[in-house]
């Protein structure tokens, strides 16, 4: 969903990517147990994606994505921006982490803290 948002990208098209993803991992159906998020600002969503959603991606919009499955949930708030995004919630140097590649672009996720 990070790398979906992209300025003059419909909402809907954002969370139909999504669900291809879901459905790629072998979850076609988690998607409909939680909002995936949507746009941030003033409230904690100004709006929640969904694949009706007719809002369009700006650049420069902060979105707060959340997708999940049963048992996990993953949420980052990210920054539009013209060429590309920004993560904002990138993990802590403190806390474990991975780094995933999607698109030949590299993302820094928390991991789970085991002690």
């Amino acid at each position: 969903m990070m790398k979906a948002a992209r300025p003059g990208k419909s909402v809907s098209q954002v969370f139909a990517e999504a669900r291809a993803a879901y459905s790629r991992n072998g979850y076609p159906d988690e998607w409909q147990l939680h909002h995936q998020g949507g746009a941030v600002g003033y409230q904690p969503r100004e709006y929640i994606a969904t694949p009706e959603c007719a809002e369009t991606v700006l650049a420069n919009q902060a979105f707060a994505w959340n997708p999940s499955v049963r048992g996990t949930k993953s949420e980052d708030t990210m920054l539009v921006r013209e060429q590309g995004f920004e993560l904002l919630t990138a993990p802590s140097p403190a806390w474990p982490a991975v780094v995933i590649e999607e698109g030949g672009e590299p993302i820094p996720r928390a991991d789970i803290l085991v002690r």
